[in-house]
C-alpha cells in the first residue's frame, strides 16, 4: 500500500511539474495572429525603393567606413556623421548625447518625430552603430542602423499621436556591454532621471540575414526547437516577461501588416540570448523594451567576423521587415497603452 501511495505521489508530482512547465512555455510563446507561411508576394514599388536605400546605407557603413568603435575613433565619428546627415536629409533635427569613454568622446544621436497628443508617452526605436574590432559590421549592426534610417524616413512628417524618437546608440559591443559605458545605458538612465514616460522601446539588432534550408536556424536552448522553426527565414521579437505585453502588441501588429514569417517570445530576461542588445539598458531603467532580430549567431555564420560584409545581406527580405516595422512603429505611436 505504501509503495502504491509513493508511486501515486510521484505521478501527481510529475503531472504537476509538467503542467507548470507547459503553462510557463505557453505563457512565453503564445502570440497573437499567425506567422506568414505562404510564398512571399512580389515586392511593392515602395519596398523595392526601401531595398535599394538599405543597400546604399549598409554599403557606406560596412564597406566605405568599415570597422567603427572607440579604437577606431575616426571611423566611429564618420559613421555618426553619416547617420546625422541621413536623418537631417529627411527633415529631422538631430541632437547628440556626448560622453567620454577611455579618453574618447563618443555620442548617441537622436531624432524626434513630435506627436500631436498631449499624452507624454514616448516610443523609442534604436540601433547601435558601433562594431566589434575586426568586423565591418554589415549585419551587426549596419542592418539595424539602415532600418532605423529607413523607418525614420518613412514616418517623417506623419501626424502620429505619440512622439517617436529614433536613436543611434554607441558602444553596444564588448567590453562596454552590460556597463554604464553603453550608449543605450546612458540614454535610458537619463530618461529615467528626467521622468520621461517611454512606453515602448524596440532595439533593431542584426536583422538582415535569412536562409531557407532546413536546419539553418539554431537556438540557445534545444527546448526552443519544440516551439520555433528550424528554418532561418523569419524575424524575431524578443522580450523579457515584464515586456510580454509589448512583444505581443508588436508581433500582432507586424503580422497584420507584413507578409513575412515572424516569431516572438517573452521569457525570463536572464535566459541566454534574451538580453543581448540595447533593450537590456531600458529594462534596467524600468522601461518596457524588446529586441527585433534575425537571431544573429544562432543563424548567421559571419557573426562578429571580418566576413560580415554587405553582400551577405538579403536586401529584399530586409525591406519587407523594415516596411512592417514602420507600420508597427506607427501603431505603437497611435494605439492606447
Amino acid at each position: 500500500m505504501r509503495e502504491r501511495h509513493r508511486k501515486y505521489q510521484s505521478l501527481v508530482a510529475a503531472l504537476t511539474l509538467a503542467l507548470i512547465l507547459g503553462g510557463a512555455a505557453f505563457y512565453m510563446t503564445y502570440m497573437p495572429n499567425k506567422s506568414w507561411s505562404d510564398e512571399l508576394p512580389p515586392l511593392t514599388a515602395e519596398q523595392a525603393e526601401i531595398a535599394d536605400r538599405l543597400r546604399r546605407h549598409i554599403q557606406v557603413l560596412a564597406a566605405d567606413i568599415g570597422e567603427r568603435n572607440v579604437w577606431r575613433e575616426d571611423t566611429l565619428e564618420t559613421a555618426a556623421e553619416y547617420i546625422e546627415t541621413a536623418l537631417q536629409a529627411v527633415g529631422y533635427a538631430v541632437s547628440s548625447q556626448v560622453f567620454s569613454v577611455q579618453a574618447t568622446g563618443v555620442r548617441n544621436l537622436e531624432a524626434i518625430l513630435d506627436g500631436h497628443s498631449p499624452a507624454e508617452d514616448i516610443v523609442v526605436i534604436g540601433a547601435h552603430y558601433d562594431t566589434v574590432p575586426g568586423s565591418p559590421g554589415a549585419n551587426d549592426n549596419g542592418s539595424g542602423v539602415a532600418a532605423l534610417l529607413e523607418i525614420a524616413r518613412l514616418l517623417a512628417g506623419e501626424p502620429l499621436a505619440r512622439s517617436v524618437r529614433f536613436v543611434a546608440f554607441v558602444n553596444e559591443e564588448a567590453p562596454f556591454f552590460y556597463t554604464r559605458e553603453m550608449g543605450s545605458y546612458r540614454y535610458a538612465d537619463r530618461a529615467r532621471e528626467r521622468g520621461e514616460k517611454i512606453s515602448a522601446m524596440l532595439s533593431l539588432e542584426t536583422i538582415g540575414y535569412y536562409a531557407d534550408a532546413r536546419g539553418s536556424q539554431r537556438y540557445p536552448n534545444p527546448v526552443y526547437a519544440w516551439f520555433y522553426p528550424d528554418t532561418a527565414n523569419f524575424i524575431g521579437f524578443v522580450g523579457n516577461l515584464k515586456s510580454r505585453r509589448l512583444v505581443r502588441r508588436c508581433l500582432g501588429s507586424f503580422r497584420r501588416h507584413a507578409a513575412f514569417p515572424s516569431e516572438g517570445v517573452a521569457a525570463p530576461g536572464n535566459m541566454l540570448g534574451i538580453h543581448w542588445s540595447d533593450h537590456w539598458s531600458f529594462w534596467q531603467a524600468g522601461f518596457p523594451a524588446l529586441m527585433v532580430t534575425d537571431t544573429a549567431l544562432f543563424r548567421y555564420p559571419h557573426y562578429h567576423a571580418a566576413t560580415d560584409t554587405p553582400e551577405r545581406i538579403d536586401y529584399e527580405r530586409l525591406a519587407r521587415v523594415v516596411s512592417g516595422l514602420a507600420a508597427v512603429t506607427a501603431d505603437l505611436a497611435e494605439a492606447g497603452p
